[in-house]
């Protein structure tokens, strides 16, 4: 018998919500991944792959040279965050052919873009030497599992500044990987090379830490500025942010490098360099190439996609990094630090699937 409402009226019975199966689930994801590939030409794509190649290979190489060149003699921290930034003109070639290509000019600079350009380029070089003091004192593999903590940071910054939608399940992924952020720091003792005091352990930790949050601002900040003061994304006012920026953070780099008279330092650490005077060149040169690859990669993916994808490309990099330093450079890999990587695979694994649940706007 249906129940009855007030004044007799018979309310038709709820029939509850049929279950959606994982099949049906892959099935949707399915369809919407060729929906989403049919909107955008295939160049669109291709360059994302590349894009995130670039991420996913240049940042980890720039990480591991950064821990080769203190395993084998290097000390400058300043060096190491002046290196991270050097290659900036390799953006600037590729900026160039754009205006002849898409017969476009460059972006008119106005004062609050320009303060803006000068404020991301010394968080840029903030940055650097923050992860120039964790490399110094940590293993590779430890320094970029700390450095998953980014991906939290990026969301936390998305949601406040760039008004990026959260659900459970990103929460959930916040919660996970500062977990395995404390599965580390209970391992201390196992990883600690044997000429790193327990007080340069720990600033090594913090350092590398503080470096993720700024990491993570940086790339809310970056997307502000296209859609406060630019007005528009295209490929060539994308390298244009990338060139100024990085002008910017190399010029404050220099700026530390000369007071610090590193410098000068540089002849004499070559020459006491484990792989003699060529391979430190090398080191570094190389270590130029591969983090602004990296940072190229990063950006035009902010371009093609969304501070979203740039932050998980930047946390699927870590678990890369710690791997390879354990393969490469030999890098203990304690039982906590497995666990540690797992739970952080597992909160990898959480955020992207809160993102694809997530409504998107039409906008």
């Amino acid at each position: 018998m249906q129940p009855l409402l007030e004044g007799g009226e018979i309310m038709d019975e709820v029939s509850p919500m049929p279950s959606v199966s994982l099949w049906d689930r892959i099935s949707n994801s399915k369809t919407l991944a060729w929906e989403s590939y049919k909107r955008k030409p295939i160049s669109h794509w291709i360059l994302l792959v590349l894009s995130s190649a670039a991420m996913l290979v240049a940042f980890p190489a720039s990480s591991l040279l950064s821990r080769v060149y203190y395993a084998n003699g290097g000390t400058s921290k300043w060096i190491i965050s002046w290196v991270a930034v050097a290659g900036w003109p390799l953006t600037a070639l590729i900026l160039l052919p754009t205006y002849f290509v898409f017969k476009t000019f460059p972006t008119p600079l106005d004062l609050k873009l320009t303060l803006a350009y000068i404020v991301l380029g010394f968080l840029s070089a903030a940055d650097n030497l923050m992860y120039a003091y964790a490399y110094a004192y940590l293993p590779a593999s430890t320094a970029a599992l700390l450095a998953s903590s980014s991906l939290v940071f990026s969301t936390l910054f998305g949601y406040f500044l760039v008004k990026n939608k959260l659900n459970a399940a990103m929460i959930n992924a916040v919660v996970i990987i500062t977990a395995a952020m404390t599965i580390i720091a209970l391992d201390s003792d196992s990883d600690r090379y044997g000429n790193i005091t327990d007080r340069q352990y720990i600033m090594g930790f913090v350092w590398d830490i503080l470096g993720s949050a700024l990491h993570g601002l940086i790339f809310a900040l970056s997307e502000l500025v296209f859609v406060k003061l630019v007005g528009r994304r295209s490929f060539h006012v994308v390298l244009e942010q990338q060139v100024m920026v990085s002008l910017f953070a190399f010029a404050f780099t220099t700026i530390g490098v000369v007071v610090s008279k590193d410098f000068q330092g540089m002849k004499s650490e070559a020459k006491t360099f484990k792989g003699g005077v060529a391979s430190y060149y090398l080191v570094l040169i190389w270590g130029a190439i591969t983090f602004q690859l990296g940072v190229l990669g990063g950006t035009a993916v902010l371009f093609l996609a969304s501070t979203v994808l740039a932050g998980i490309l930047n946390a699927i990099r870590v678990p890369i990094t710690s791997i390879a330093a354990v393969i490469l450079l030999h890098d203990p890999m304690s039982g906590f630090k497995i666990l540690s990587l797992i739970v952080t695979f597992w909160g990898f694994g959480s955020y992207i699937y809160g993102n694809s649940s997530t409504p998107k706007d039409s906008s």
